[in-house]
Protein backbone atom coordinates (compact mmCIF):
# COMPACT_ATOMS: atom_id res chain seq x y z
CA UNK A 1 0.00 0.00 0.00
CA UNK A 2 1.56 3.59 -0.87
CA UNK A 3 0.95 6.08 1.47
CA UNK A 4 0.11 9.49 0.15
CA UNK A 5 -0.56 12.57 2.35
CA UNK A 6 -2.06 15.79 1.08
CA UNK A 7 -0.79 18.80 2.83
CA UNK A 8 -2.73 22.23 1.87
CA UNK A 9 -4.00 25.27 3.62
CA UNK A 10 -5.76 27.84 1.61
CA UNK A 11 -9.13 27.98 0.05
CA UNK A 12 -7.49 27.74 -3.42
CA UNK A 13 -6.14 24.67 -2.31
CA UNK A 14 -8.73 23.17 -1.42
CA UNK A 15 -10.79 23.80 -4.28
CA UNK A 16 -7.95 22.35 -6.23
CA UNK A 17 -7.25 19.20 -4.11
CA UNK A 18 -10.78 18.09 -3.77
CA UNK A 19 -10.90 16.66 -6.88
CA UNK A 20 -7.94 14.39 -6.13
CA UNK A 21 -8.92 13.59 -2.70
CA UNK A 22 -12.24 12.21 -3.86
CA UNK A 23 -10.36 10.38 -7.20
CA UNK A 24 -8.00 8.85 -4.95
CA UNK A 25 -10.52 7.27 -3.35
CA UNK A 26 -11.34 5.12 -6.65
CA UNK A 27 -8.11 3.65 -6.00
CA UNK A 28 -8.31 2.69 -1.80
CA UNK A 29 -6.77 -0.82 -2.47
CA UNK A 30 -3.85 0.83 -4.07
CA UNK A 31 -2.88 4.23 -2.01
CA UNK A 32 -3.48 5.29 1.56
CA UNK A 33 -4.03 8.65 1.71
CA UNK A 34 -4.13 11.22 4.61
CA UNK A 35 -4.94 14.90 4.52
CA UNK A 36 -3.11 17.44 6.49
CA UNK A 37 -4.40 21.35 6.73
CA UNK A 38 -2.10 24.05 8.08
CA UNK A 39 -5.15 26.10 8.02
CA UNK A 40 -3.37 28.93 6.64
CA UNK A 41 -6.32 30.37 5.88
CA UNK A 42 -9.41 29.34 8.45
CA UNK A 43 -12.86 30.81 7.86
CA UNK A 44 -12.18 30.47 4.32
CA UNK A 45 -10.76 26.56 3.97
CA UNK A 46 -13.35 25.62 6.60
CA UNK A 47 -16.05 26.52 3.55
CA UNK A 48 -14.51 24.23 1.26
CA UNK A 49 -13.76 22.01 3.65
CA UNK A 50 -17.23 21.75 4.54
CA UNK A 51 -18.73 22.16 0.80
CA UNK A 52 -16.38 19.09 -0.79
CA UNK A 53 -16.85 16.57 2.63
CA UNK A 54 -13.22 16.92 3.21
CA UNK A 55 -12.23 15.85 6.73
CA UNK A 56 -8.60 16.33 7.97
CA UNK A 57 -6.60 13.73 10.15
CA UNK A 58 -4.42 16.78 11.13
CA UNK A 59 -5.41 20.04 11.22
CA UNK A 60 -2.36 22.33 12.12
CA UNK A 61 -4.52 25.71 12.70
CA UNK A 62 -1.64 28.18 12.43
CA UNK A 63 -3.86 30.97 11.62
CA UNK A 64 -2.96 33.82 13.33
CA UNK A 65 -4.51 37.66 13.06
CA UNK A 66 -2.11 39.77 10.80
CA UNK A 67 0.59 37.37 10.96
CA UNK A 68 4.11 37.51 8.98
CA UNK A 69 5.31 35.92 6.45
CA UNK A 70 8.10 34.71 9.34
CA UNK A 71 5.45 33.76 12.15
CA UNK A 72 3.81 31.78 8.64
CA UNK A 73 6.56 29.68 7.69
CA UNK A 74 8.21 28.98 10.64
CA UNK A 75 5.06 27.63 12.32
CA UNK A 76 4.24 25.83 9.83
CA UNK A 77 7.29 24.08 9.45
CA UNK A 78 7.65 22.95 13.33
CA UNK A 79 4.25 21.68 12.94
CA UNK A 80 4.91 19.36 9.85
CA UNK A 81 7.82 18.13 10.45
CA UNK A 82 6.46 15.41 13.61
CA UNK A 83 3.58 14.05 11.57
CA UNK A 84 6.10 13.51 8.02
CA UNK A 85 8.18 12.07 10.85
CA UNK A 86 5.30 9.67 12.31
CA UNK A 87 3.46 8.65 9.17
CA UNK A 88 6.80 8.57 6.78
CA UNK A 89 4.54 9.00 3.37
CA UNK A 90 5.88 7.83 0.55
CA UNK A 91 4.90 10.89 -1.71
CA UNK A 92 3.05 14.16 -0.45
CA UNK A 93 1.06 16.20 -3.11
CA UNK A 94 0.82 19.78 -2.32
CA UNK A 95 -0.40 22.31 -4.58
CA UNK A 96 0.39 25.63 -6.37
CA UNK A 97 2.01 28.71 -5.15
CA UNK A 98 1.31 29.40 -1.10
CA UNK A 99 3.38 29.87 2.00
CA UNK A 100 1.64 26.04 3.22
CA UNK A 101 3.05 24.87 -0.32
CA UNK A 102 6.39 25.78 -0.48
CA UNK A 103 7.08 24.67 3.67
CA UNK A 104 5.32 20.96 2.96
CA UNK A 105 7.73 20.44 0.33
CA UNK A 106 10.38 21.86 2.20
CA UNK A 107 9.68 19.70 5.20
CA UNK A 108 9.44 16.59 3.17
CA UNK A 109 13.22 17.15 1.66
CA UNK A 110 14.59 17.49 4.54
CA UNK A 111 13.15 14.10 5.36
CA UNK A 112 13.61 12.42 1.97
CA UNK A 113 10.41 12.15 1.04
CA UNK A 114 9.01 12.78 -2.48
CA UNK A 115 6.91 15.60 -3.91
CA UNK A 116 4.25 15.86 -6.25
CA UNK A 117 3.65 19.51 -7.37
CA UNK A 118 0.26 20.24 -8.77
CA UNK A 119 0.03 22.95 -10.76
CA UNK A 120 3.72 23.43 -10.97
CA UNK A 121 5.51 25.61 -14.14
CA UNK A 122 3.48 28.41 -13.68
CA UNK A 123 5.84 31.64 -14.00
CA UNK A 124 5.84 35.75 -14.42
CA UNK A 125 9.72 35.44 -14.34
CA UNK A 126 9.36 38.39 -11.44
CA UNK A 127 9.80 37.48 -8.00
CA UNK A 128 7.91 39.85 -6.47
CA UNK A 129 4.93 39.80 -8.40
CA UNK A 130 3.09 37.65 -7.52
CA UNK A 131 4.65 38.04 -3.96
CA UNK A 132 5.51 35.77 -2.33
CA UNK A 133 3.87 32.69 -4.61
CA UNK A 134 6.56 33.21 -7.57
CA UNK A 135 8.98 32.11 -5.39
CA UNK A 136 7.19 29.63 -3.37
CA UNK A 137 5.98 27.97 -6.95
CA UNK A 138 10.02 28.41 -8.42
CA UNK A 139 11.36 26.47 -5.09
CA UNK A 140 8.59 23.84 -4.75
CA UNK A 141 9.48 22.89 -8.32
CA UNK A 142 12.67 22.90 -7.85
CA UNK A 143 11.99 20.26 -4.93
CA UNK A 144 9.87 18.07 -6.49
CA UNK A 145 9.59 14.60 -8.24
CA UNK A 146 6.81 14.64 -9.78
CA UNK A 147 5.56 17.62 -11.61
CA UNK A 148 1.97 18.22 -12.69
CA UNK A 149 1.80 21.19 -15.20
CA UNK A 150 -1.45 22.21 -15.85
CA UNK A 151 -0.98 23.36 -19.68
CA UNK A 152 1.92 22.86 -22.14
CA UNK A 153 3.20 26.70 -21.41
CA UNK A 154 3.94 25.34 -18.09
CA UNK A 155 5.98 22.26 -19.49
CA UNK A 156 8.11 24.79 -21.53
CA UNK A 157 8.96 26.67 -18.40
CA UNK A 158 10.14 23.88 -16.34
CA UNK A 159 12.27 22.69 -19.25
CA UNK A 160 13.69 25.85 -19.08
CA UNK A 161 14.60 25.67 -15.56
CA UNK A 162 16.36 22.10 -16.34
CA UNK A 163 13.95 20.26 -14.88
CA UNK A 164 14.00 16.53 -16.28
CA UNK A 165 11.33 16.12 -18.78
CA UNK A 166 10.62 12.59 -17.89
CA UNK A 167 9.33 14.48 -14.42
CA UNK A 168 6.50 16.41 -16.01
CA UNK A 169 3.06 15.46 -16.98
CA UNK A 170 0.83 17.44 -18.64
CA UNK A 171 -2.91 17.48 -16.71
CA UNK A 172 -4.87 20.38 -16.93
CA UNK A 173 -5.60 22.25 -14.11
CA UNK A 174 -7.70 20.54 -11.24
CA UNK A 175 -10.03 23.93 -10.88
CA UNK A 176 -11.52 22.88 -13.83
CA UNK A 177 -12.89 19.63 -12.10
CA UNK A 178 -14.03 21.22 -9.32
CA UNK A 179 -15.90 24.16 -11.04
CA UNK A 180 -17.54 21.86 -14.05
CA UNK A 181 -18.36 19.13 -10.88
CA UNK A 182 -20.05 22.54 -9.45
CA UNK A 183 -21.78 24.07 -12.34
CA UNK A 184 -23.69 20.42 -12.96
CA UNK A 185 -25.05 20.20 -9.16
CA UNK A 186 -26.27 24.28 -9.67
CA UNK A 187 -28.53 22.79 -12.84
CA UNK A 188 -30.77 21.53 -9.80
CA UNK A 189 -33.77 24.79 -9.63
CA UNK A 190 -34.19 23.65 -5.52
CA UNK A 191 -30.02 24.59 -5.53
CA UNK A 192 -30.31 27.84 -7.19
CA UNK A 193 -33.92 28.87 -5.25
CA UNK A 194 -31.36 28.03 -2.11
CA UNK A 195 -28.36 30.27 -3.65
CA UNK A 196 -30.56 33.08 -4.04
CA UNK A 197 -32.67 32.97 -1.12
CA UNK A 198 -29.35 32.67 0.86
CA UNK A 199 -27.72 35.59 -0.78
CA UNK A 200 -30.83 37.99 0.17
CA UNK A 201 -31.19 36.53 3.66
CA UNK A 202 -27.29 37.35 4.74
CA UNK A 203 -26.79 40.07 2.27
CA UNK A 204 -30.28 41.93 1.37
CA UNK A 205 -28.76 41.25 -2.43
CA UNK A 206 -31.03 40.29 -5.19
CA UNK A 207 -30.18 39.71 -8.85
CA UNK A 208 -32.00 41.61 -11.76
CA UNK A 209 -31.59 42.97 -15.20
CA UNK A 210 -28.91 44.98 -14.24
CA UNK A 211 -25.02 43.91 -15.25
CA UNK A 212 -23.07 42.11 -12.48
CA UNK A 213 -19.36 42.68 -12.33
CA UNK A 214 -17.78 40.49 -9.81
CA UNK A 215 -14.86 41.55 -7.85
CA UNK A 216 -12.19 40.14 -5.86
CA UNK A 217 -8.95 41.52 -4.63
CA UNK A 218 -6.53 40.16 -2.49
CA UNK A 219 -2.90 40.04 -3.52
CA UNK A 220 -0.46 41.17 -0.81
CA UNK A 221 1.90 43.24 -3.62
CA UNK A 222 -0.94 45.37 -3.79
CA UNK A 223 -0.79 45.96 -0.10
CA UNK A 224 -1.11 50.29 0.55
CA UNK A 225 -1.40 53.01 -2.30
CA UNK A 226 -2.18 50.08 -5.38
CA UNK A 227 -5.08 48.53 -3.32
CA UNK A 228 -6.31 52.13 -2.68
CA UNK A 229 -6.04 53.05 -6.47
CA UNK A 230 -7.86 49.55 -7.19
CA UNK A 231 -10.68 50.60 -4.70
CA UNK A 232 -10.77 54.22 -6.47
CA UNK A 233 -11.01 52.57 -9.95
CA UNK A 234 -14.35 50.59 -8.58
CA UNK A 235 -15.84 53.71 -7.19
CA UNK A 236 -15.54 55.20 -10.34
CA UNK A 237 -17.08 52.72 -12.06
CA UNK A 238 -20.09 52.77 -9.91
CA UNK A 239 -20.65 56.12 -9.79
CA UNK A 240 -20.76 56.25 -13.67
CA UNK A 241 -22.59 53.42 -14.34
CA UNK A 242 -25.72 53.75 -11.66
CA UNK A 243 -27.53 50.77 -13.44
CA UNK A 244 -24.22 48.37 -12.77
CA UNK A 245 -24.46 46.13 -10.20
CA UNK A 246 -20.88 45.39 -8.38
CA UNK A 247 -20.42 42.40 -5.85
CA UNK A 248 -17.44 42.03 -3.72
CA UNK A 249 -16.80 39.51 -1.44
CA UNK A 250 -14.15 41.22 0.54
CA UNK A 251 -10.85 39.14 1.70
CA UNK A 252 -10.97 38.92 5.43
CA UNK A 253 -7.26 40.14 5.66
CA UNK A 254 -6.99 43.50 7.23
CA UNK A 255 -4.81 45.00 4.71
CA UNK A 256 -7.62 44.39 2.24
CA UNK A 257 -11.01 45.07 4.75
CA UNK A 258 -9.43 48.64 5.55
CA UNK A 259 -9.34 50.21 2.36
CA UNK A 260 -11.93 48.80 0.67
CA UNK A 261 -14.71 49.97 3.42
CA UNK A 262 -12.75 53.41 3.61
CA UNK A 263 -13.23 54.10 -0.39
CA UNK A 264 -16.09 51.74 -1.40
CA UNK A 265 -18.71 51.68 2.15
CA UNK A 266 -22.20 53.35 1.24
CA UNK A 267 -22.17 53.11 -2.61
CA UNK A 268 -25.77 52.08 -3.61
CA UNK A 269 -24.62 49.99 -6.41
CA UNK A 270 -21.94 48.01 -4.72
CA UNK A 271 -22.37 45.39 -2.15
CA UNK A 272 -19.56 44.56 0.05
CA UNK A 273 -20.27 41.37 1.47
CA UNK A 274 -18.01 38.32 3.50
CA UNK A 275 -16.25 35.89 1.45
CA UNK A 276 -19.13 33.24 -0.04
CA UNK A 277 -18.46 29.52 0.21
CA UNK A 278 -17.55 28.12 -3.19
CA UNK A 279 -20.95 27.05 -4.27
CA UNK A 280 -22.39 30.79 -3.74
CA UNK A 281 -19.39 32.29 -5.54
CA UNK A 282 -19.14 30.05 -8.55
CA UNK A 283 -23.23 30.59 -8.54
CA UNK A 284 -22.59 34.29 -8.78
CA UNK A 285 -19.76 33.99 -11.31
CA UNK A 286 -22.25 32.52 -13.82
CA UNK A 287 -23.91 35.11 -13.42
CA UNK A 288 -22.19 37.74 -13.89
CA UNK A 289 -21.39 39.76 -16.82
CA UNK A 290 -17.38 40.44 -16.08
CA UNK A 291 -15.30 40.19 -13.67
CA UNK A 292 -12.56 42.55 -11.93
CA UNK A 293 -9.74 40.21 -9.96
CA UNK A 294 -5.92 39.93 -8.71
CA UNK A 295 -7.14 36.10 -8.04
CA UNK A 296 -5.14 33.56 -10.03
CA UNK A 297 -7.68 30.52 -9.90
CA UNK A 298 -11.17 33.12 -11.15
CA UNK A 299 -8.28 33.45 -14.26
CA UNK A 300 -9.06 29.94 -14.91
CA UNK A 301 -12.33 29.48 -13.85
CA UNK A 302 -14.09 32.25 -15.43
CA UNK A 303 -13.31 31.90 -19.21
CA UNK A 304 -15.13 28.03 -19.07
CA UNK A 305 -18.50 30.07 -18.50
CA UNK A 306 -17.51 32.44 -21.04
CA UNK A 307 -17.26 35.57 -18.56
CA UNK A 308 -13.98 38.28 -19.72
CA UNK A 309 -11.52 38.66 -17.15
CA UNK A 310 -9.75 41.79 -16.68
CA UNK A 311 -6.86 41.15 -13.79
CA UNK A 312 -5.79 44.10 -11.82
CA UNK A 313 -2.13 42.71 -11.39
CA UNK A 314 1.03 44.02 -13.20
CA UNK A 315 1.63 40.72 -14.68
CA UNK A 316 -0.01 37.04 -14.56
CA UNK A 317 1.29 33.67 -14.23
CA UNK A 318 -1.53 32.50 -16.62
CA UNK A 319 -0.71 33.65 -19.96
CA UNK A 320 -2.79 31.40 -21.92
CA UNK A 321 -5.74 33.28 -21.18
CA UNK A 322 -4.66 36.59 -22.57
CA UNK A 323 -3.07 34.47 -25.28
CA UNK A 324 -6.66 33.21 -25.84
CA UNK A 325 -7.73 36.68 -25.59
CA UNK A 326 -10.34 35.87 -22.40
CA UNK A 327 -8.32 37.71 -19.91
CA UNK A 328 -6.72 40.85 -20.45
CA UNK A 329 -3.80 41.96 -17.59
CA UNK A 330 -4.82 46.15 -17.00
CA UNK A 331 -2.56 46.41 -13.95
CA UNK A 332 -3.68 48.63 -10.56
CA UNK A 333 -4.23 52.18 -11.98
CA UNK A 334 -7.72 53.46 -11.29
CA UNK A 335 -7.93 55.22 -14.45
CA UNK A 336 -7.12 52.06 -16.72
CA UNK A 337 -9.27 49.77 -14.19
CA UNK A 338 -12.07 52.37 -14.64
CA UNK A 339 -11.68 52.86 -19.13
CA UNK A 340 -11.47 49.22 -19.57
CA UNK A 341 -14.26 48.11 -17.45
CA UNK A 342 -15.98 50.76 -19.76
CA UNK A 343 -15.06 49.39 -22.81
CA UNK A 344 -16.74 46.17 -22.29
CA UNK A 345 -19.64 47.80 -21.47
CA UNK A 346 -20.27 50.04 -24.23
CA UNK A 347 -18.72 48.18 -26.94
CA UNK A 348 -20.41 44.91 -27.62
CA UNK A 349 -17.95 43.75 -30.26
CA UNK A 350 -15.27 44.34 -27.64
CA UNK A 351 -17.34 42.59 -25.28
CA UNK A 352 -18.04 39.09 -27.58
CA UNK A 353 -14.64 39.30 -28.39
CA UNK A 354 -13.48 38.08 -25.03
CA UNK A 355 -16.51 36.38 -23.70
CA UNK A 356 -16.19 33.47 -26.17
CA UNK A 357 -16.65 30.28 -24.08
CA UNK A 358 -12.81 28.47 -24.32
CA UNK A 359 -10.41 27.83 -22.01
CA UNK A 360 -7.29 26.08 -22.46
CA UNK A 361 -6.61 25.38 -18.64
CA UNK A 362 -8.48 21.55 -18.47
CA UNK A 363 -11.16 19.66 -19.79
CA UNK A 364 -12.54 18.43 -16.18
CA UNK A 365 -10.31 15.03 -16.20
CA UNK A 366 -7.54 16.57 -14.16
CA UNK A 367 -7.82 14.77 -11.48
CA UNK A 368 -8.18 11.42 -13.22
CA UNK A 369 -5.03 12.14 -15.21
CA UNK A 370 -2.81 12.85 -12.00
CA UNK A 371 -3.82 9.95 -10.44
CA UNK A 372 -3.48 7.36 -13.26
CA UNK A 373 0.02 8.81 -13.60
CA UNK A 374 0.58 8.53 -9.52
CA UNK A 375 -0.86 4.88 -9.78
CA UNK A 376 1.91 4.34 -12.94
CA UNK A 377 4.63 5.65 -11.39
CA UNK A 378 4.58 3.65 -7.93
CA UNK A 379 3.44 0.60 -9.64
CA UNK A 380 6.84 0.57 -12.12
CA UNK A 381 8.61 1.25 -9.07
CA UNK A 382 7.16 -1.89 -6.94
CA UNK A 383 7.34 -4.15 -10.39
CA UNK A 384 10.05 -7.20 -9.93
CA UNK A 385 11.51 -6.32 -14.02
CA UNK A 386 11.43 -2.24 -12.58
CA UNK A 387 14.02 -3.79 -9.59
CA UNK A 388 16.22 -6.26 -11.55
CA UNK A 389 16.28 -3.92 -13.97
CA UNK A 390 17.30 -0.67 -11.33
CA UNK A 391 19.67 -3.17 -9.97
CA UNK A 392 21.38 -4.02 -13.14
CA UNK A 393 22.22 -0.34 -14.14
CA UNK A 394 23.20 0.22 -10.57
CA UNK A 395 26.23 -2.75 -11.27
CA UNK A 396 26.89 -0.88 -14.18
Amino acid sequence: MIKILIIFGTRPEAIKLAPIIKELHNYSSFFHTKVVVTAQHRRMLDQVLDIFNINPDYDLNIMKDNQSLFDLTSNSLKKIEPILDKEKPDIILVQGDTTTCFVASLAAYYLKIKIGHIEAGLRTSDKYNPFPEEINRCLTDHLADLHFAPTQKARENLLKENIQASKIYVSGNTVIDSLLFTIEKQKDKKIQKTLSKNLFNKYGITLDSRKLILVTGHRRESFGKEFSYICWGLKKIALNNPKIQIIYPVHLNPHVQKPVKKILANIKNINLIEPLDYSSFIWLLEKSYLVLTDSGGIQEEAPSLGKPVLVMRKTTERPEGVKAGVAKVIGTSSEVIFSETMQLIKNPNSYQSMSKNANPYGDGKASQKICSILKDFFSKRKSPDNQTNMTNKINQ
